[in-house]
């Protein structure tokens, strides 16, 4: 089964937040515990249920709570997993900076991270002193979240919570935070409650491009006509010192934008880049050493993989099925340049022009 995350957005002050902080640094110090002893193994095991076994006690250690402590020894196996795909040496990687604390499995009701009546998130913390206690956090869930957390509720649906900490500080003598909760629901029922469009009576394939400002739409007829093409941009987002978290709900409308604009001109399939292996760390973690540029060439390809997976997850809510194709020879390559001449095309247009043609030959 495949799942969703919600992003919930909240602000808080006082005593709560400096339970919600104490908790995430615990939850911190106990994955940096965790992860300097699994880089000290020989062999590490190879399931998840191994992984706690081996771990769990380490982390609970540090932080008293059983699903803290299995999120952390979780996410110390993701970047693992990452690592063993990606060809990287384990022991060469380092976390960085990130504030949050999480569960590590799905039930109904999450024990730590409770979803109430109200859209209110009763929330376990461990305090600076190590004792327990418990926190109620109001977010702000927008209406159209509003019916799938009550199905949620109703339906006794089983998910898994994380609090994200993004920003913190003093003002007049109180701690603040800006955070999120994030909730992992099936993506069934956020389908089912979250559609835009049920049906989809179209008949043409789209090809998508996606760049660090910008997605480019090429739409084609089944013999591979160029039926009509658009740039849907968001290169403000690209300035130095934007804020992260407004530059992605930026990006997120463009994709809507994208996804309604190839509905309304009659697509049904959209073909995408497959994401690159990268696409795979859930997390964030950082590479040791000055490689400034392939540090930077491994951010691009995150971020266009990040942006590619949203459009993928997005479009079946306008009833539009996506697909992937091999994005080998789709940016340079003899076939692109003529593209570019024949159809007096810029390069990204081509590129998802030719992106729209390989999967039509595919299919």
């Amino acid at each position: 089964m495949s799942y969703v995350t919600l992003r919930l957005p909240f602000n808080i002050n006082g005593d709560m937040a400096r339970e919600l902080l104490s908790t995430a640094w615990w939850f911190k110090i106990a994955t940096h515990r965790v992860l300097g002893v699994a880089r000290q193994q020989q062999i590490l095991p190879a399931t998840k249920i191994g992984w706690v076994n081996v771990f769990r006690s380490i982390a609970y250690e540090i932080i008293p709570n059983r699903r803290y402590a299995d999120g952390a020894v979780t996410l110390v196996m993701s970047i693992y997993e990452s690592c063993r795909a990606l060809g990287i040496d384990f022991r060469s990687v380092e976390l960085s900076d990130w504030l949050m604390f999480q569960q590590s499995e799905l039930e109904y009701p999450a024990k730590s991270i409770t979803l109430r009546p109200g859209y209110e998130f009763h929330i376990t913390t461990v305090r600076y002193d190590g004792l327990i206690s418990r926190v109620v956090v109001r977010p702000t869930v927008p209406e159209n979240y509003k019916g799938l957390l009550d199905a949620v509720l109703t339906r006794h649906v089983k998910y898994m919570g994380r609090v994200m900490i993004r920003d913190y500080g003093v003002r007049d003598n109180q701690l603040w935070i800006r955070g999120e909760v994030h909730m992992t629901v099936p993506l069934d029922i956020y389908y089912e409650h979250m559609a835009r469009h049920k049906r989809n009576n179209g008949k043409l394939i789209g090809g998508v491009d996606v760049n660090t400002d910008r997605i480019n739409l090429a739409i084609i007829d089944s013999i591979g006509r160029l039926i009509d093409h658009k740039t849907f941009w968001f290169s403000e987002t690209t300035a130095r010192g934007f804020l992260k978290h407004r530059a992605w709900s930026i990006i997120g409308m463009r994709i809507h934008e994208l996804l309604e604009y190839a509905y309304n001109h009659g697509v049904k399939t959209l073909f995408l880049e497959n994401p690159e292996i990268l696409g795979r760390l859930k997390l964030m973690w950082v590479w040791n050493g000055g490689r400034n540029h392939e540090n930077y060439n491994y951010k691009v390809m995150i971020f266009r993989s990040t942006i590619i997976e949203k459009i993928a997850l997005k479009a079946p809510l306008y009833s539009i099925e996506t697909k992937y194709v091999n994005p080998r020879g789709t940016t340079n390559s003899k076939e692109h340049d003529e593209l570019m001449r024949k159809y007096r095309l810029d390069k990204h247009t081509a590129s998802a022009y030719l992106t729209a043609l390989k999967g039509l030959t595919h299919q």
